[in-house]
Formats: C-alpha cells, sequence, structure tokens
C-alpha cells in the first residue's frame, strides 16, 4: 500500500513522479556568474539543479523523459532558443512545469507577454536571492502536486516537513528518525519503488545532479548509512541488496 496523507487526491505515480528524488530544478541562465550565484544559494536549500546556459539544450533536457524536474527557472534573453519561446514549446506540449521567468524587461507589455505565454511567476533583474528563494516556495505552494505532507508505504511514514520517518504503529512510543538531505533522498526513491528492483545508475540518474561524478562506491555508501538509520526501527532488513542487480525495498505491508 502506498498513500499520500493530508492530501485531497490519491497516490497516482504519473501525478506525483517529480517527487522521485529530491526537488529538481532546471535552471536556464546564460550569465556565468548569476547562474552560479543561483546555482550555489539553491543546493545549499537542498534543491538537486541542473544549469544549462542555453534554450536548446533546455529543450534537451525537458525533452528526456529520464530528468523529471519539479520547478524551471528561465532567463528570458538567451542565446539561442529565448526563455519566452522555451516556455511556448513547452506549454504547446501541455507540461504543467512550474515556471519563474527572470529577466531585464520590466515594462508591464513584457509582464503581461510572459504571464500569457505561460510563466508562473516573473522576477525582474537585478533581484536579491531572498526573494528567489520566497517567490519558489509560493510555487511550491501553489502548485498541490509539490506540496504531499507525508508518504506512507507500508507502515513507513515520510514527512515532507521535518525530513523525518516513523512506523505507524498503536501502543509505546516509536523512535523517529531524523534524516539528513540524502538519506532522505533516497528514502523516498525507494518508497516511491517499493518492491522494485532498483539499480545503482538509476539512483546516481536521480539522487544527483547531471553532470556530476560522484565516486563509484557512493551509492553502496549511502544505502550502508540509510540501513543504520532504518536499523533504529528494527526495519533496516527491508533495504535489500539484490547482488548483480541492485537494491530492493520491501516493506511490510
Amino acid at each position: 500500500m502506498i498513500e499520500l496523507l493530508d492530501s485531497p487526491v490519491q497516490y497516482r505515480p504519473e501525478k506525483f513522479a517529480r517527487f522521485v528524488a529530491a526537488m529538481r530544478i532546471l535552471l536556464v541562465e546564460d550569465e556565468t556568474d548569476l547562474g552560479a550565484a543561483i546555482k550555489r544559494i539553491l543546493n545549499q536549500e537542498n534543491y538537486l539543479v541542473d544549469w544549462v546556459q542555453n534554450g536548446a539544450t533546455a529543450w534537451n533536457y525537458l525533452d528526456n523523459q529520464e530528468m523529471l524536474y519539479s520547478l524551471g527557472i528561465f532567463d528570458w534573453l538567451l542565446p539561442d532558443i529565448s526563455g519566452l519561446d522555451l516556455l511556448k514549446r513547452l506549454r504547446s506540449r501541455h507540461n504543467p512545469l512550474p515556471v519563474l521567468m527572470l529577466t531585464a524587461k520590466d515594462s508591464m507589455d513584457d509582464r503581461v507577454k510572459g504571464l500569457d505565454s505561460g510563466a508562473d511567476d516573473y522576477l525582474v533583474k537585478p533581484f536579491v536571492m531572498p526573494e528567489l528563494l520566497a517567490r519558489l516556495r509560493a510555487l511550491q505552494r501553489r502548485s498541490p502536486q509539490l506540496q504531499p505532507q507525508q508518504l506512507q508505504v507500508g507502515n513507513l511514514i515520510l514527512d515532507y516537513q521535518t525530513k523525518t520517518a516513523w512506523l505507524a504503529e498503536s501502543g509505546a512510543e516509536k523512535p523517529v528518525l531524523q534524516l539528513t538531505a540524502k538519506e532522505f533522498q533516497f528514502l523516498e526513491y525507494f518508497m516511491h519503488h517499493a518492491q522494485q528492483i532498483i539499480t545503482s545508475d538509476q539512483l546516481l540518474t536521480h539522487l544527483w545532479e547531471f553532470g556530476t561524478e560522484p565516486m563509484s562506491n557512493v551509492v553502496a555508501a549511502q544505502v550502508r548509512l540509510l540501513r543504520r538509520k532504518l536499523a533504529e526501527l528494527g526495519c533496516d532488513q527491508w533495504l535489500e541488496t539484490m547482488y548483480g542487480l541492485g537494491y530492493c525495498f520491501r516493506p511490510n505491508t
């Protein structure tokens, strides 16, 4: 059984696909200093960020079904495909990805044009990073599919707000796991793919930013750390190593 708690809709994998792994953002910004600064700040807030500097590369990422994004940040003026045209192409495919437009264009006509083309919000350069973060939080609040409160698989509950996990059992008070950002991402991914064999390559694809090169043993090391945490709940045996294949999360149901 997989259940999203405190949500008005029932769990459907296709609807909540963007919650596989971490909150992943596609940043399209050709100004090197600004792009690097935005990526650094978002990483500090535990977002995964794929940063590209032109519209053609951005469209390749969006067109790749392996890359599932939660939010987009598009600069309007790009060297090839403009951010506005990128947005129009996205909306023509009925893709509901929430998009924040960044631009130096501050006239009312430009703002209306951007919003009419499908932008969810609009931020004029120059801006301060706290305002960018506030607008991203507002986009998440306005998008119900981006804000489930808790995820339950079997009797294991994962809380999105506190980044904790516990067992839903009556009786004596049960321990609550305090998870690191990466432990939370791993556990969330496994819970969304319960009873499935997950390869190391899948974990690397969905839990690390595109273009990064983590050490070859990083997945095995993170799985060991997660098992150590799950042992505090007495359920470390739920996360099995399938030798030569990958891993399988088999919770009690």
